[in-house]
């Protein structure tokens, strides 16, 4: 089953964009600053809300991994 039909896969694949862009994003700004606009605007988004939201996505994390080695 694919990540856009299983919620919780949607969900992880939502965890790590963000972590990811957001790791970039502190080693290589430009990278990721440059594409504002557009569907790679998407990544510059993801990196922000892995800035500003940092203890809920860490929280997220947690959780997710919990419930994955749970599963």
């Amino acid at each position: 089953m694919t990540a856009l039909f299983n919620f919780q896969s949607l969900m992880l694949v939502v965890l790590l964009t963000i972590c990811t862009c957001t790791y970039l994003r502190a080693q290589a700004p430009s990278l990721v600053d440059r594409n504002k606009t557009g569907f790679i605007g998407l990544f510059w988004k993801a990196a922000r809300i892995g800035e500003r939201l940092s203890p809920y996505v860490s929280i997220a994390c947690f959780v997710m991994a919990f419930q994955l080695i749970m599963h």
